[in-house]
Order: structure tokens, then sequence, then C-alpha cells
């Protein structure tokens, strides 16, 4: 996004706040819709324009599900653009602070990281003139009402924006539904509002999702997920021969006991995933249970020599943990389970081709045709069944997609 050119709706979220706006009477903003759609930049440049416009000098707050999505949503683009414009900008990383100064004017912005129910403590005992939630949707909403709560300065604002998810979402009945209500000014963006958006780059987002995410990530509609999960993954094509000359491998497991486990080995070449070979144990069909031990031995025959670089393991697993550690061949950490964010960079990663599953791998295969959206939930939510294969790839891909080191993932359920 650069300053030449913006959509009327752009303009509109850029300029609510002041005097001469018929929009200057609203106590908030919110700006849904689709991804690349321009209301993530144009909201924060907003925010901080206002700030200077409001208050001679402040605390305000920023909020995103952890502070390293905040930065990279929101910081890091936001920077060079207020520097271009006059801004004095200096950030505290220590102190999750960013001080922005205009002459002798300084407003002080506060980085917050609400991805979870224990958030809401971390915001308690400061005063704010404002806050901005990038991504609202994301965060539970005690953390987001306590940082409201701490708006207790005249003239205070809220801003939000977000993508849009199972419409039984709390902020979409509260905030969306009750705009009005709540005297907040509601804009939805597709990608048309953004004039920078080529129809290529348009095109290639339309193409990576399928289903309730193309309803939400393309189009901006608060629908429900509905059907198979991943219905791309029945066409023959989307399944690859083994390749040679794989130069990294690692392994991801969902591990159970009385459940099925399901180890998948992987590995690279030329900056694509592959599943090249899988471990499929289901205790009901066999009629017995294996041990940790028997579990671990399989491991280490799925990896058969080849150096792993790191396992994660569901902390749930906790004995399983246990023996990795003491067989000391593996470093073992904590893996990350958010299901439904799991599922969506999982589509992702298969349509875009950075993952492949190869046409070997028949338990992987079996489960991709019946893995289905439960219906009648109040939230994104995956029938609980055929999917022990469906977790070991979604423990995969979120850990190479959030560009940790982690290679390895495994999680349990008992």
């Amino acid at each position: 996004m650069t300053l030449d050119r913006f959509s009327k709706k752009q303009l509109r979220t850029l300029s609510w706040w002041h005097q001469s706006s018929p929009d200057c009477i609203r106590d908030a903003i919110i700006c849904d819709g689709a991804v690349r759609s321009g209301k993530t930049f144009c909201l924060s440049l907003s925010f901080v324009l206002w700030t200077f416009y409001a208050f001679q000098g402040g605390d305000f707050g920023l909020c995103g599900k952890t502070i390293r999505s905040l930065r990279r949503n929101v910081v890091t683009p936001l920077l060079p653009l207020l520097q271009s414009l006059g801004f004095d900008c200096e950030e505290k990383l220590s102190q999750n602070v960013l001080l922005v100064r205009s002459g002798s004017v300084q407003s002080r912005f506060y980085l917050f990281g609400g991805k979870d129910e224990g958030a809401a403590a971390l915001i308690q005992g400061v005063t704010l003139c404002g806050v901005l939630f990038d991504e609202v949707a994301l965060m539970p909403r005690s953390f987001v009402e306590q940082a409201m709560a701490r708006c207790s300065v005249s003239g205070s604002r809220f801003w939000f924006n977000c993508n849009p998810e199972h419409p039984e979402h709390w902020f979409y009945r509260e905030w969306i539904v009750q705009a009005e209500q709540k005297n907040a000014l509601y804009l939805h963006f597709t990608m048309d509002d953004n004039p920078s958006l080529s129809d290529k780059v348009k095109r290639r987002y339309e193409k990576l999702y399928t289903g309730a995410f193309y309803e939400r990530f393309v189009r901006g509609r608060w629908v429900a997920a509905f059907g198979a999960v991943y219905p791309f993954m029945e066409r023959t094509e989307m399944y690859a021969d083994v390749p040679a000359d794989l130069c990294e491998f690692a392994v991801s497991c969902d591990y159970g006991t009385v459940n099925p486990t399901s180890m998948g080995l992987w590995g690279k070449k030329d900056g694509v995933w592959y599943r090249v070979d899988e471990y499929y144990f289901d205790s009901r069909r066999e009629g017995y249970q294996k041990t940790d031990e028997e579990h671990y031995a399989a491991l280490e025959q799925l990896a058969n020599g080849r150096k792993l670089r790191q396992v994660v393991v569901d902390p749930s697993a906790a004995s399983f943990i246990e023996v990795i550690r003491r067989h000391g061949k593996y470093r073992v950490t904590a893996a990350q389970n958010n299901v439904a964010d799991g599922i969506r960079k999982t589509a992702v990663a298969l349509k875009e081709g950075s993952i492949r599953i190869c046409k070997n791998c028949a338990a992987a295969r079996r489960e991709f045709q019946l893995y289905r959206w439960a219906s009648g939930t109040r939230a994104d939510a995956p029938v609980k069944e055929n999917d022990h294969a469906m977790d070991d790839i979604r423990y995969f891909v979120t850990t190479v997609a959030d560009g940790g080191s982690v290679v390895c993932a495994l999680a349990a359920e008992r």
C-alpha cells in the first residue's frame, strides 16, 4: 500500500474521526472483510494520525493476537510510512512500546498480545486514550473487553479490524450486528477496495481458498464451515510420487493410546515438503494397545536412521514426551494446537504446493476423503473422526508455516 491512491472506503477509514466528516460522531470503527483489501494498513495509519489530532500526547494501545503478529501486520509496515510523513519513531522492543513524535508532541503506543483468556490480566491497570485491535476475531472476548475498559479518557475511541469467522462468533454478534447500537462505523471491505492490488494477485488469492475459507477470506462473508474440510484433495493430481534426492527429513505425529497414532515422514526438496511415508496404528482395529516405548520404536523405524532436527509434542502427551527425552535422540518442545487456524494454513499450503502428499500414504489419503466439518456448532470444529493423519499434517504445517526451526510435530489424544 502506498499513498498515491486510495479507494473511497479507504479514504473514509482514514478520515472518519475528523470534525469535517459526518462519521466523526461515532465512538468506534469496525473494518472487516476480505484479505489483502487494505483495511489493516489504512486503519492503523488512521489510528496514529487521530492520536495527534485528538490528543496532545497520551498513551494508546495496539493489540494483536500476539506481539509478534502485531509487529508483522501493523508496526513493521507502518513505521517507514510514518517516517516519510515526518514523524520520528522509536520502538523499545524490550518494553513493547512504540514512541511516535511530531514536533514536541509524543504519543506512546503500548503493544499487547491477546492470544488467550489469561492475556486480560496483562492489560489491567493502564489508562489509555484509545485502542486498536488488529484481527480482533482471533482474540478472546475477556481480553478485548478488558482493553476497552482501560479507555477511560474523555474522547477515547475503539478501532477494530478482522477477517470474518463463524457467524456465531461473539464479535460478529456483539459488534458487527449491533454496530448502530454501539455507535460504531462499520465498513465492509473486498479486494476491490484496494486499488494497489493487481488483478493477477486477486486471482491468486481466489485460487488459494475453497469452501468456507473462500467465502470468508475472498468474499469477506461470515459463514459457517460446512462439508469436506479439504474438498480439493479428492483430485488425484493433488498426490505426488516420492521424489529422489531429498535434503531434509522430519516426522509429524498425532499420538494416541486408545485412539489411533499417526506418524508421517517428511522430506524436503526444492523448498517443498513431501509426506513420503507414514505409520498408522489403530488399537481398536488391531485389538490391542501399544506402549509409549513401542510407539517410540515405531518413530525410530519410520525415521530409519535419518537425522530429525526436532520433535514437537502436544503438552498433554506427558508420558510420551518423557520417553523421547529419556532416549535423548531428539530435542522435544511443545506444539501449537489451534485447530481452525491450523486447518486454514494447511489448506493454503496444500493449494500452493508448499507441501505435497505422496501417493503411497494410504492413511492420509483415506482421511482426506472422510474429514468433515461438524454441523450445528457455535464455532469451527471438524468431526472428531478420521482426523489423526489430518492432525499430524496440521501440526507439521503450522510449525513450518510459522517460520520456526520446528520440523517434527506430535500431539496426544488419549
